[in-house]
Order: structure tokens, then sequence, then C-alpha cells
């Protein structure tokens, strides 16, 4: 690109920032700093506004970049994600949303501890939430990085490195200064933009083929180099065996990790009710559903357009398909046109990005102070105090994912974001479905179900080649591969199950009636909820 057209990118990016800290600046100057404000602020939002902000903490760079890549690149199975990121919405729509709303205050060890020991299941939570929100804010540092690297030419190393700390900086500052109110402000912005610039892209595409699927389709496959291979199962997942177990485990961890995201789980407590938390969901499946329909589309696009070898070009794990679809549906990016609508999409990424970590940050630093602060350090503090924390915990988590971004630059978004999916569905999920419908899960069985999804899951990760073992490894010079597959929800998700039924069953603590009973009413009526 030109160094004009590179400009204009860049003022685009610093227009969306400076709107997101006109927001920030705004909303701090009209709180009251309370936890409640913080963490939820204030629970005034209203279902729509609520379906909006979800919408744009869950279509994340993953979505946005990372999953049309994989279609690019790989045709039928770059779709998994897409369908597994959508039919994960039922799960957290028939059996999630409403109980943890009317359960919880602020976290999901809320849910989890309000009729088991304290002090243990809060620790074992918090540092699950952290862990999951951790490897989820990588991915979006790695797209930032992506993207700027297409910005740029695809060199210059030190400018993503300052890209990926500016990013970092920026989520800090959401958080710190802006709370939950401003963090979903931000994400309904980018939600609005990001369905906007979908939607352009997606008309334009279809109207490069006159409306005909069928003639997309094909022209894809064509330009593949792969024909109908491209259209059907097994070009990433069906070597062998390996890799249709590879498949399944991705599936599966899809399709139940999103019930056990941090951050999504805390978007709950920002309605009043439990029947306006239904009803966000029902609005965040609507957005969610067009929107990976039309990823599908821009990814099909991108390779019968650009054709996979271009994408390849541009980064190994396609992340910048869609930016470079887009300034190729504007004439290409040494035209006017072309720079004008790359640039607007690559500051829609962006911004997708930005409103995406805030989300995750902020879930992340209230699991530190509301969890795990509280119950080690002190049982009696003010309320206040537990902010404080939190703010100074989004800045120690900032920097941990800054470091791992910089590591992690060479990988797929939606593939890293997968990885994060499989913990949280090992983790959390099978500890928050057990303390919401097993009547004798007991504390031993809560903190056992944490770890026991959590141990495995990150150990598999450690040890398969998503780490060493390959070029396209984290570490290619090192081999300490011992785990075949690179997604471990297959092992771990059970695991995580398992460990929750032992540790009950073998545990001395007889379950409370009393307290399960309150928390069985308060689950499905409301009565008593914050």
């Amino acid at each position: 690109m030109s160094t004009a057209h590179q400009a204009l990118a860049l003022i685009l990016f610093s227009v969306f920032i400076a709107i997101t800290l006109g927001i920030t600046t705004w909303v701090s100057r009209n709180r009251h700093g309370s936890a409640e404000e913080f963490y939820a602020g204030g629970r005034l939002f209203s279902p729509l506004e609520n379906g909006f902000a979800i919408a744009g903490d869950y279509m994340s760079a993953a979505s946005f970049l990372g999953i049309s890549g994989l279609i690019a690149l790989f045709g039928y199975d770059g779709m998994l994600y897409s369908v597994g990121f959508l039919v994960a919405w039922l799960v957290v729509l028939f059996l999630v949303a409403e109980l943890v709303r009317n359960c919880g205050r602020f976290t999901l060890a809320d849910v989890v501890a309000a009729r088991m020991s304290q002090r243990p299941v809060r620790i074992a939570a918090g540092a699950s939430s952290v862990v999951v929100s951790v490897l989820y804010l990588v991915a979006q540092m790695v797209g930032a990085g992506s993207l700027v690297g297409l910005l740029i030419g695809g060199s210059g190393t030190a400018a993503k490195t300052l890209t990926v700390v500016g990013v970092g900086a920026l989520m800090v500052v959401y958080v710190s200064f802006g709370g939950m109110r401003a963090t979903t402000w931000i994400q309904i912005v980018k939600a609005v933009l990001l369905m906007g610039g979908a939607i352009t892209l997606t008309v334009l595409v279809l109207l490069r083929f006159h409306g005909d699927v069928n003639q997309l389709l094909s022209t894809a496959a064509e330009r593949s180099g792969q024909g109908a291979r491209f259209l059907s199962p097994g070009l990433k997942y069906g070597a062998d065996w390996t890799a249709r177990l590879d498949f399944m485990s991705l599936g599966l961890a899809l399709v139940l990790g999103t019930a056990g995201l941090p951050h999504i789980l805390s978007r709950f407590y920002t309605v009043p009710t439990a029947r306006a938390a239904r009803r966000s969901v029902v609005w965040a499946i609507a957005l969610i559903g067009g929107f990976y329909l039309m990823t599908i589309v821009l990814g099909f696009g991108a390779a019968a357009l650009l054709g996979p070898d271009q994408v390849r070009a541009s980064n190994a794990s396609g992340n910048t398909a869609v930016p470079l679809l887009a300034g190729f549906l504007g004439g290409g990016t040494d035209s006017t046109g072309g720079a004008v609508l790359f640039a607007f999409v690559a500051a829609i990424a962006f911004a997708t990005i930005l409103a995406v970590v805030a989300g995750i940050t902020l879930a992340s630093s209230a699991s530190v102070a509301h969890d795990l602060y509280a119950s080690l350090k002190r049982r009696h503090g003010r309320r206040r105090g537990e902010v404080a924390v939190a703010k100074v915990a989004a800045v120690g988590i900032g920097a941990v994912a800054i470091g791992l971004g910089l590591l992690a630059q060479d990988l797929n978004v939606a593939f890293l974001v997968g990885l994060a999916f499989a913990v949280a569905a090992s983790a959390n999920l099978p500890v928050l479905l057990y303390s919401l419908f097993w009547r004798e899960f007991t504390t031993r069985g809560a903190v056992w179900s944490v770890y026991g999804g959590l141990v495995p899951a990150v150990l598999l990760v450690v040890l398969s080649p998503v780490v060493s073992g390959s070029p396209q490894s984290l570490f290619p010079g090192v081999d300490f591969q011992y785990f075949p597959l690179q997604n471990p929800g297959i092992v771990s998700i059970p695991l995580g199950f398992l460990a929750g039924w032992l540790g009950t069953l073998t545990s001395a603590e007889a379950p409370d009636a009393a307290k399960h009973a309150e928390t069985e009413v308060r689950s499905l009526t409301g009565a008593g909820a914050v």
C-alpha cells in the first residue's frame, strides 16, 4: 500500500480509539465507583443493549479474521468454527443464562460457591477464569499484530510489537477508568460497526457472482487447487485418525466452551432480571447467527477472488484474508476505492480487538479481585478496596497477555480461541452444571472438577504440536510433543466431569440440603437474587 493509503487506515484506527476513549472518559465522570458499578454497570442495561454487547464481546478477532481465513485456506473444514460457535449459544440459552443471573453477583465463582465452602471454591474458579481469559486475550493480540503487519507490508517486527503493547495499554485504560459501563458501550459500538462492515463485504462478494452461491463455491474450489475436496470434509482434519480425533475434539470444545467463558457469563449480571438475561441471549443469537453466515461467504469469497496462495503469502495462518478481500473488492489496494475499503475493514477489525480485550480483561480482573484476592488476603475489606485490586490486576493480566501474544504471532487467531474454549469447557462448564443441577455435589467435588479439567487441558496443550515439535509451533526449535492432538477437549472435558463426580463420591462432607434448596429456588424463580 502507498504511504497515503496507510495513513488513511491509521487515521481510521485513531478515530475509533478517540471515540472509545471519549466514552471511557464520559463514563468515568458519571459513576460512583462501587463494586456493582465497576463489575456489572449498575445492572441497568436493557436486553437489546446487552444483546448487542454480548455479540460485540463474542464476535472477536477469531470470528472476523480467523474463521474467514481458515475457510479461505481449508474450505469446508474451516466452517466448523462458524457452526460450533453458533450452536454453542443453544447451550447458553437453555442451560445457563437465567440460572447464572439468578444465582450469582459478578463472577462464575459466585454461582459455584453459593452452597459450598467459599474459600477453596473461589480460589479454584478464579484461577481457572484467569487462565481462560489470558488464552483468549492472546488471540486478540495476535490479530492486532497481523493487521499492522499487513498494513506495513508484512515486515516490521518492531511495529507489530508496539501494536501489541499499545492494545494491551488501551485495554487497561478502558477497564481501569470505565469499568463495565464503558466496556459495554464500546462493545455496542463495535457490534454495529462489525455488522455493517460484514454486510457491506458480503453484498459486494455476492454481486461479483451475480448472487449465484453455486458459482461462488465452484470458483473457490477451482482457485484452491484442491477441486471438490475443498468443498468436502477432510482437507484439514481428515488425513488420518489423529486429524479426525482433532476435528471431534475441536467441535466438542467449541459447542461446550461458550457456557464456561468468564467474560460471557459476566454479561448476564449487567441486566436487572433473569428474563432480561434470556432475552439478551435471544438478541445475541440473532446477531451472531447472521454474522457467522456472512463469514462463510467472506471465506469462500477470499478463496474465489484471491486464492489461498495469495492469502497464505500475506499471513501463513490466513488472519488477513478479510482485509485483503476488502482491498480487492474496492478495486485493489493501489486504488483509492480499494484503499478506503481496506482501511475501513482494518479499522473495524481493530475496533473488534479493542472491544473484546476490554471485556475479557474486566472479567479476569474481577476474578482476581472478587475471588482470589478476597479469599486469600482479606475477609472484611471494603468493596472500594476490591475495585482498586481489580484495576491493578488488569495491569498484570495485560502484561502477561502482551508477552504471550508476541510469542504466538504466527498462529491462527481462531485456532488460539479454540484452545481457550477447550479450557473453559474442561474446567468451568462441569463445575457450573454440577452446581446448578446436582443435589449431592460437594465442595471437594467442585474443587476437583475445576482442577481436574484445568490441569489436564493446560498440560496437554503444552505437550501438543501447538507448543513444540513442528515448524508452526510456538517453539519450533525444540520437541517435547507427546500428545498428538492440537485441541485437548476430547480428553480434558470428560476428565473435568469425571473429577467432579469422583470428588463428590469420596467426600466426607454431607451436602447441605437447606443451602441447595435455597439455591434451587433462587436459580429457578429469581427469589432473593441480587
